[in-house]
């Protein structure tokens, strides 16, 4: 999903406001999963959950008349651009081939598996977290409900911020401030205030990696190409989160604590 999103964005919007675009963009996604968990547990409640998942699916066939606001053809673009350029266009196996020989677009891809790791640790795990330090239950679900709205928030403060600052620099801050703000939360005493402004600060910093890293696979390669190269380094994302919501429960079965993966998460 946010592939094809980020790329139709990028093509629809001049250069200087892709930033912002994908940022609200961004936070869309934030806010509808905001929205939408208190109307799935009421239609369970209500219906059932097989009833609830058919009304949750009709309300997904909302979204279909947006195909007619985000259609384009990459391809006229990509033949648009090298006639600019005066180079030739470049074919799907192509352009994988020039990303992947590119280092910057290996780092790019590393750094977004770490991402994964973090935010898919966090999100299956934090109330676990939250269980093992002895706090009320409640605390663990008004942790995950404030990182989705935080993540509103540095959502569109990325988007804001991509514009006028190098995307590397913004994207090397954010990755800083998780490993801080985890290491602040091992040594800080474990009250329901600790919890819930250490789950602020990665609400902040949870998906507002996004905006600069779409805007950098665009930035280095343009955007003819841009859902399927930023497609790639989704999938490394998907496979960092893989890792981490497998290995936090498989180092709390054996060990009885979720210390070493916070350990490897700020590494």
């Amino acid at each position: 999903g946010p592939s094809v999103l980020m790329a139709a964005t990028a093509r629809l919007v001049p250069a200087h406001k892709r930033g912002l675009a994908s940022g609200i963009v961004n936070a869309g996604g934030s806010f509808g999963q905001f929205v939408m968990a208190p109307i799935a547990i009421s239609l369970t409640a209500a219906l059932g959950w097989a009833s609830a998942m058919q009304w949750l699916g009709v309300l997904v066939l909302l979204a279909l008349p947006a195909v007619w606001v985000l259609k384009g053809n990459s391809n006229a673009l990509a033949a648009q651009a090298a006639a600019a350029s005066g180079q030739k266009a470049l074919t799907a196996r192509e352009a994988i081939a020039q990303a992947l020989a590119t280092p910057s677009y290996r780092y790019l891809a590393a750094g977004f598996l770490v991402c994964g790791f973090h935010v898919a640790f966090l999100a299956t795990h934090l109330p676990g977290v939250i269980a093992a330090c002895g706090l009320a239950p409640e605390v663990g679900g008004w942790s995950l409900a404030v990182i989705g709205l935080f993540n509103i928030v540095g959502s569109l403060a990325m988007g804001w911020a991509v514009g006028r600052w190098r995307m590397k620099s913004l994207l090397s801050l954010l990755y800083a401030t998780r490993g801080l703000a985890v290491l602040i939360f091992l040594f800080a005493p474990k009250t329901p205030t600790v919890v819930l402004v250490f789950a602020a600060v990665m609400g902040i910093t949870f998906l507002s990696t996004v905006p600069p890293t779409a805007g950098l696979v665009a930035k280095m390669f343009g955007t003819a190409n841009m859902a399927m190269l930023f497609g790639i380094v989704m999938l490394s994302h998907q496979v960092g989160g893989f890792l981490g919501a497998y290995l936090g429960g498989s180092v709390f079965q054996a060990t009885g604590s979720y210390d070493w993966v916070w350990y490897i998460d700020i590494l």
